[in-house]
């Protein structure tokens, strides 16, 4: 055997797989909270934020729920359900705490590099959508998170609000729209690789690039072992590990599967590959700043809602529209086309027929947008830019993503459109499985993972003081204490350099 083959094996107390914001946000924790623990990152790619955090394979939106209509379903009896969105906005505001606390430590240097107030809009047309939109404002306006939302009819109102949309648009079609102007657009994969980059200057912290883990078991003694292969070298590591978190995006489920815990027998994926049209136009972006969500066509799943967005990319302003969804066996961007295929175990055969037969309409759905032309893309676009020019436009590859399959007792299984953390029954593994909004609340997501996995340890004086330190609110309810939620938001947008409601800082 040649020495470049030889196995050694090292002993850390944290290791998490793929090296994307949620990594790199559970590491920041850990590390402000036992900056003595040793912890190590693997990540297959060559590169962090390569996959789903990556600027060019997310939609940017700070899901704040101020414009998502999948958010706000209309319930039969015609009224507005508001409390998923009321849940994500509160995660939200967690999130920017916490982002806050990083500048203020130096962890995080200039916010502007990552997160930029952009105004938050959704619209649509049709009496019934708007009809829709107004009952939808009049619930939200009436909660503390949502205070400061503006709703218009007024076709000249929203022409100032959105001239690109409005431009060509016919006269007697009704329209309306919402507005909020303390949105933001955030560069996760911006905020990924400053993570890190702190990270990777910490004494008790490795990140290796382009290592893949082939396999993980847990040991006797409670702790994992795990496999990992260098992909330039070819060399193998063996890791023993105390805790592990699997938060490689698309390609959790598979590592899910290699730890054997039965909390994850069950589980299943349904990949969705996205697409944007991407404009080209400087004259074009130049005429729209906002981020405007419109309403899903019927028979379409949550995630194709689409949405117009002025984006801040490494300094330069752009402008999408999407996300076109499609189908690929491919659990990652750079996965394998047998992702899906392998994924089948004897234990989730059934929850994902179950699923795939009650969602056959998806499926026909996501197969007639990969057989979408260029011009069928294009009449897709001119729905919210009517003037729009098949030459201003040009494709662009979005991330992939892999919707939770999971038992159900009635179906036998259901597909679920969000995040689901799995965890052993010890603690000593979790792994996060889904899509968004998981980005915009990975701060609430790794805080109830590690409540979960440390339920001795958060209720000590050190680890409750560490968290209040990183969140002000940490242990108290925004949703339900506006005092505190005006309090924490103005505190936050000031350092993060964000717009700020006049309502609430006067």
């Amino acid at each position: 055997m040649t020495k470049s083959n030889k196995n050694t094996i090292q002993e850390k107390d944290a290791v998490l797989i793929g090296a994307g914001i949620m990594s790199a946000t559970l590491g920041i924790m850990l590390n402000q909270i036992l900056p003595e623990a040793s912890i190590e990152v693997f990540e297959r790619l060559d590169e962090v934020a390569a996959e789903s955090s990556d600027a060019w394979n997310n939609a940017g939106t700070g899901h704040s729920a101020l414009c998502e209509l999948n958010y706000t379903p209309q319930l039969p009896d015609g009224s507005v359900e508001i409390k998923k969105a009321i849940n994500i906005a509160e995660q939200f505001e967690v999130s920017k705490e916490f982002w806050a606390h990083l500048v203020e430590k130096g962890v995080l240097k200039d916010p502007t590099q990552f997160i930029k107030s952009i105004p938050h809009m959704s619209f649509v047309w049709g009496n019934d959508n708007v009809d829709y939109l107004r009952k939808r404002y009049d619930a939200m306006i009436n909660h503390h998170l949502f205070k400061g939302m503006e709703y218009s009819e007024d076709k000249n109102i929203i022409e100032k609000w959105i001239p690109l949309i409005m431009e060509g648009r016919a006269a007697n079609q009704p329209v309306a729209a919402t507005k909020m102007d303390i949105g933001t657009d955030v560069n996760f994969g911006a905020l990924t690789r400053y993570l890190f980059d702190y990270l990777r200057k910490q004494a008790n912290f490795k990140l290796r690039l382009a290592h893949e883990v082939k396999d993980l078991e847990r040991m006797p003694d409670g702790r994992w072992k795990i496999e990992v292969k260098n992909s330039t070298t070819k060399r193998k590591r063996t890791i023993l590990a105390k805790f592990v978190f699997i938060g490689a995006g698309g390609g959790a489920l598979h590592l899910l599967e290699k730890s054997d815990i039965k909390e994850g027998k069950g589980f299943g994926g349904f990949p969705v590959s996205g697409q944007w049209l991407r404009c080209t136009n400087p004259k074009v972006i130049a005429q729209h700043e906002a981020k405007v969500y419109g309403k899903a066509a019927v028979g379409s799943p949550p995630m194709s809602v689409p949405h117009l967005d002025t984006r801040i990319i490494d300094g330069k302003k752009a402008l999408l529209f999407g996300p076109y969804a499609g189908f690929s066996t491919k659990f990652l961007k750079n996965g394998s086309w047998f992702d899906l295929p392998s994924s089948i175990k004897i234990n989730n055969i059934r929850p994902m027929l179950a699923a795939g037969l009650d969602n056959l309409k998806l499926t026909k759905y996501l197969i007639d947008q990969v057989r979408q032309s260029p011009d069928d893309r294009i009449g897709a676009l001119r729905e919210y830019v009517p003037s729009a020019r098949k030459e201003d436009w040009e494709l662009e590859i979005a991330g992939q993503r892999v919707q939770v399959i999971k038992k159900d007792p009635v179906h036998g299984g259901v597909l679920e459109f969000g995040t689901e953390v799995v965890s052993s029954g010890d603690g000593s593994l979790s792994a996060l499985l889904g899509a968004s909004p998981g980005a915009s609340t990975s701060v609430s997501i790794m805080i109830k993972l590690l409540q979960k996995c440390f339920p001795d340890r958060v209720k000590t004086e050190q680890w409750e003081s560490k968290f209040k330190e990183m969140i002000p609110s940490y242990g108290q309810s925004l949703a339900s204490n506006a005092e505190l939620a005006y309090k924490t938001r103005s505190q936050s947008s000031e350092i993060l350099k964000l717009d700020q409601l006049v309502e609430e800082t006067a």
